[in-house]
């Protein structure tokens, strides 16, 4: 008995000898010399809540705030940083990519200007970046295609200008995109309709043109597709009977455009729309109706337009107004 005692005990400190303290894993020093270089260039807000030089803790001292550390082996990593609505002012941070272990980056709500570095491409776990809120500027750098990880990107209320990169399409896991608010212009790349798993694309509020029979000209494009916004661009032509291939369509917003033409009765049969904006466009003619009778369809607004007398709006005109939170999930 005594023996079995004796093994049982061996074994149990030879155990607890091989499980790693975690508490005392060491944090990369890839991950420190990175965030105390963001912490030299940022702020007195972040600077007095960053303790310490250890972003992850040292001894009695906590992880800095809005730092969250991961295990790796024998090392602390740094996996997420969140540093938003703290009046950061200057450029985007260049330091943060090195931080090669980062799932999620959110610096919303600042005062970030200038470019968003080509180095951001080397962030190859990231799944979540929020820039939205900022005063960003230039073009939105393709090598944010090369970003596979990635689920939501946030670059609306920014400044940013040129054409929407076609290398977003290289996204495989994306499922909310919202670039609205900026100054982009051309056309948005029809290869986003490739992007299997996209729910949300929030394109409004920009210099945008084209029209949305080249947006779907890609055959079984957008199959996840839920919310499409393009309100208040250029978008000219009318709406094509195509775009009841978008099933999955629940929110249609198309106000404040030059969009023409008749509604096709098509779009009626799009089994779960529930909002459909078209209002302050050029259509004419009547509204089909099947819209009246959809089972779903709670708004349709269509004033601003050259329908016939008689057509009526379905719902009241609000403001649709939607929270970043219901889709950071």
């Amino acid at each position: 008995m005594a023996l079995i005692s004796f093994t049982l005990l061996s074994l149990i400190l030879v155990s607890s000898l091989s499980i790693p303290n975690l508490a005392h894993c060491k944090t990369l020093k890839r991950d420190v010399k990175a965030l105390n270089e963001i912490k030299a260039s940022l702020g007195w807000r972040v600077v007095y809540a960053w303790v310490g030089d250890d972003p992850c803790g040292d001894g009695d001292l906590p992880a800095w705030s809005g730092v969250t550390c991961s295990t790796v082996g024998d090392y602390r990593v740094v996996t997420e940083l969140e540093v938003y609505a703290v009046s950061i002012v200057g450029p985007f941070p260049t330091a943060v990519t090195s931080l090669l272990d980062l799932t999620r980056l959110d610096l919303h709500n600042n005062k970030l200007t200038g470019p968003i570095p080509p180095q951001i491409g080397r962030l190859k776990r990231l799944k979540i970046l929020n820039l939205r809120w900022n005063k960003l500027q230039d073009a939105i750098p393709p090598e944010i295609g090369e970003l596979k990880s990635l689920t939501h990107l946030y670059l609306s209320f920014n400044s940013f200008k040129g054409e929407i990169p076609k290398e977003l399409a290289n996204l495989p896991n994306l499922r909310y995109l919202y670039l609205h608010e900026n100054r982009l212009t051309g056309r948005i790349p029809p290869e986003l309709g490739t992007l299997q798993n996209l729910r949300h694309l929030d394109a409004g509020n920009n210099h945008l043109v084209g029209t949305i029979r080249e947006l779907i000209r890609i055959e079984g494009c957008f199959p996840s597709l839920r919310n499409l916004y393009l309100n208040n661009n250029y978008f000219t032509g009318g709406i094509p009977a195509q775009l009841a291939n978008l099933t999955s369509l629940e929110i249609l917003y198309l106000s404040y455009n030059k969009m023409s033409g008749v509604i096709p009765s098509s779009i009626a049969h799009i089994p779960k729309l529930t909002y459909l904006y078209l209002d302050h466009n050029q259509f004419s003619g009547r509204i089909p109706e099947p819209f009246y009778k959809h089972p779903f369809l709670k708004e349709m607004y269509i004033e601003g337009n050259a329908f016939r007398p008689g057509v009526n709006p379905i719902g009241f005109h609000k403001v649709l107004e939607v929270s970043d939170a219901d889709f950071l999930v």
